[in-house]
């Protein structure tokens, strides 16, 4: 096993002809968050899955805090992994901040993705001037700060809130599970990349075909940055806002979510 496969506890699932789709999960999750989609996807595909670095199941040794201080370190760590598997072209969908880092790797590498499709996507979180991503800093210093005084405790505060559900709900334990299996200290650093970054000037480096779908209620991303992503992209792009509340759809609404995700990786739109 080579160090990339077995520090990104990255599978190859299915035999299908018709490509190779890589799944890329967000912050506070890993690989099993696909676990709706994956079935209907390995009868015509190969499927990449993978855990981004810092996520739970990962080994905290191989968490480099210099080199994730960016999001352009996961992006690299992308590229090791189609190379590794000697990925030649790719459907790629990123939830959240990996919807971002797919996005990044492919202005370096555009033949690799034949499109990107991205799930509740944000180039920048943080209010600007003519710009609403949804938090100002004190909203993050905040959160950062919770994080920082007791772990355990945010987790269950953030879980719900996320999800959009009650402490109760499959998906609520489900999150705060994969949440609470990362260790703090990586929690915080890679909260802080993620919502510190801004991303929005490289936008219109972007080449690939894009699918934007984004939630009509979600925490963490507004609505408008959906429209902000369509509007910058370099590249052709399309929005789907879908009838589901939460930043983690796939896994509070999978019967929403999954067929929608199907539509956009299996037909190219006619833009």
């Amino acid at each position: 096993m080579g160090i990339v496969e077995e520090a990104h506890n990255l599978r190859v699932v299915g035999e299908g002809k018709r490509g190779v789709i890589v799944l890329a999960h967000g912050f506070g999750t890993d690989q099993s968050v696909w676990k709706h989609l994956v079935p209907h996807l390995v009868a015509d595909y190969r499927v990449v899955l993978f855990d981004t670095m810092g996520a739970g199941p990962t080994n905290p040794d191989y968490f480099d805090f210099a080199r994730y201080a960016t999001l352009e370190g996961y992006a690299l760590d992308l590229l090791a992994i189609l190379q590794e598997l000697g990925v030649a072209s790719c459907i790629y969908v990123g939830h959240s901040v990996s919807a971002v880092i797919g996005v990044l790797a492919s202005i370096s590498r555009p033949d690799l993705f034949s499109k990107l499709v991205l799930l509740s996507a944000s180039p920048r979180y943080l209010n600007d001037v003519d710009y609403y991503g949804g938090f100002e800093q004190e909203e993050l210093d905040e959160l950062f700060e919770a994080i920082r005084s007791n772990y355990k405790a945010w987790c269950s505060g953030f879980a719900p809130l996320c999800v959009g559900g009650d402490l109760e709900s499959v998906a609520v334990q489900e999150f705060s599970r994969t949440l609470f299996n990362i260790r703090p200290d990586i929690a915080l650093s890679v909260a802080q990349t993620i919502f510190q970054s801004d991303v929005r000037s490289l936008l219109s480096l972007v080449t690939v075909p894009c699918h934007i779908v984004q939630s009509t209620k979600d925490l963490a991303v507004p609505v408008v940055v959906s429209e902000y992503l369509h509007k910058h992209l370099g590249g052709d792009s399309i929005v789907e806002v879908m009838p589901s509340e939460g930043h983690l759809p796939q896994l509070s609404s999978p019967d929403i979510v999954t067929p929608v995700l199907l539509r956009h990786i299996q037909h190219d739109i006619a833009f």
